[in-house]
This record gives C-alpha cells, structure tokens and sequence, in this order.
C-alpha cells in the first residue's frame, strides 16, 4: 500500500473519523463508477476505489479493489487491493467477509509491511462482534487470539496499544460471562458448580473486573456450604488487594455475623491466586 492510502485509513480506523460513513449518509455519492470498467488497469481500478473511499461510496470502492484479484491474482497491484478490500468489508460491517480476506492475505503475504494493519482489522472485525455476556462469548475469545497475534508478531506496530485494550475488553467479557453462570449456580444454591466458575475469574482473569466480585462470591459460597477457612481467605485475600471496595466490606461483614473474620490460610489455592494478584499477573 502506498502512503497516501495507508494514511487514508489510519485516519478514519484510529481517529473513529465518521466521515466516510456520513459522506453515505448525507451526500449524493460522487458518481465514480462511470470512470471506469473493471477491465480498466489495476493501478486505474485501485485509484478509483480510493477516490470512492473518499467519496463515501463504499459499495463501489470493494468493487474495484475485488476486481483487480480476479485480474491479477497474486500481483503487487491484488496485494494491495486486499488490504483494501479487508478494509471496506470491515468498515460496511460486513465482518465475517473482512476476516476471511484479511486471513487470505496474512497468508499470502505475512512479512508484508501491511500485515500488522490487516491482523489489526481481523482483530477489530471480531472484536466488533463482541455481544452482551449473557450471549456466547466466541467472538471475545476471536479478538483475544487475533489481537494477541498482532502484539506478539509486530511489536513495534502502531495498533498495539488499541489491540492491548481489545484484548483488556474481550478477557473482562469472558470473565464477565463466568461470573453470570457463577451466580446463576450460586442463586440456585449449588455452591460446588458457582465456586467452579468464580475460580475460574480469580486464576485466568485476575487483572479484570470481575475479580472483586469474584472473591466476594467465594466468600459467599464457602461460607454457605459451611468452609469457613476458605470463606475467610477469600475475604482475606479481597481485604489485601481491595481494602476500600464494597465487595470487602459485604464480605467482611458477612463473616463477622457467624463471629469470625479474614484470615488468609498459605495453603489454600485462594491464597496461592491472591499473590498473583500482588504482582499484577
């Protein structure tokens, strides 16, 4: 991809710049598809798909870029058109087809200097599928895989940061998702299946949102099954990482009514999370 192309879509994916999609909207769409066949040459066919870029015309613009693959498959000129085309499916919301295109070219093309771009826009595709957690999280654990990719192959890339948060988003909805079955199973008083779920928050996800709740619940849930050592090291090991929530203080209270208080048992796989926990992994 040339500069100028490069810098046209990092200003409308990062700056969230609703140009394009208001340029639909608002506009009578610049009649660009009257400049050309797609029998016209590559480097004509992908000027007008950027000139409909820019024009808002989205439709045409994956016309032109998908009409040089069916040209000239596995040229510099498709080269490029993928990453656009990658592009345009993921700006229409056409998501499912953005994966799949951005997985062809990061296939084909995997040192290229637009591969970090185009693992960012498979990522972001997923990621844009992320539903409520009371819905399958499938689409969390997509972006997760798709975004780490990108962190750990290039590094240096300038979407790592905004991957970062994607992944922080995607691992707080999984952990969100355990902690919705965990209480379902904890209303219904089965307290082994719940705590199941709620270990489940405290030992993969203990750097999201969930995990004051979590230990809350464990408190919850081993006092009522009559565990008391463990209820007290869970509420130990919320008091040491959380002394001011509210979740300590619910949970504190809950053991002072049965005449005992926080107490950390070093053997408990509770204790063992909570030093996790103190080093922020």
């Amino acid at each position: 991809m040339n500069i100028t192309a490069r810098a046209l879509l990092v200003s409308l994916l990062l700056a969230g710049t609703g140009a394009v999609v208001t340029g639909c909207n608002t506009k009578k769409d610049i009649d660009i598809t009257k400049l050309g066949v797609d029998t016209d040459p590559p480097e004509m066919l992908y000027n007008q798909g950027l000139a409909n870029i820019k024009a808002g015309n989205m439709t045409e613009a994956g016309k032109k870029f998908d009409a040089i693959n069916q040209q000239q498959p596995f040229s510099e000129w498709a080269r490029k058109a993928m990453v656009m085309s990658t592009f345009v499916k993921y700006r229409t919301g056409r998501y499912d087809d953005a994966v799949q295109t951005g997985n062809s070219y990061l296939k084909q093309y995997p040192g290229s200097e637009d591969a970090d771009y185009v693992q960012y826009l498979v990522g972001s595709s997923y990621a844009k599928q992320i539903v409520d957690v009371t819905q399958d999280q499938r689409a969390a654990q997509q972006t997760i895989e798709a975004m780490t990719k990108l962190v750990n192959t290039y590094p240096k890339s300038q979407y790592v940061s905004d991957a970062q948060e994607k992944i922080r988003f995607a691992r707080d909805q999984l952990a969100g998702k355990e902690m919705q079955i965990g209480r379902y199973y904890l209303e219904r008083k089965d307290y082994l299946a719940a705590i199941s779920r709620f270990r489940i928050v405290v030992e993969q996800y203990p750097t999201t949102n969930q995990i004051e709740e979590a230990l809350a619940r464990l408190v919850e849930a081993y006092y009522a099954m009559g565990i008391v050592q463990e209820a007290q090291t869970a509420a130990a090991v919320l008091g040491h990482n959380y002394p001011d929530s509210r979740w300590y203080k619910d949970s504190y209270q809950l053991l002072q009514k049965g005449g005992v208080e926080p107490s950390e048992n070093s053997g408990s796989w509770i204790s063992r999370a909570g030093k996790k926990l103190l080093l922020g992994t």
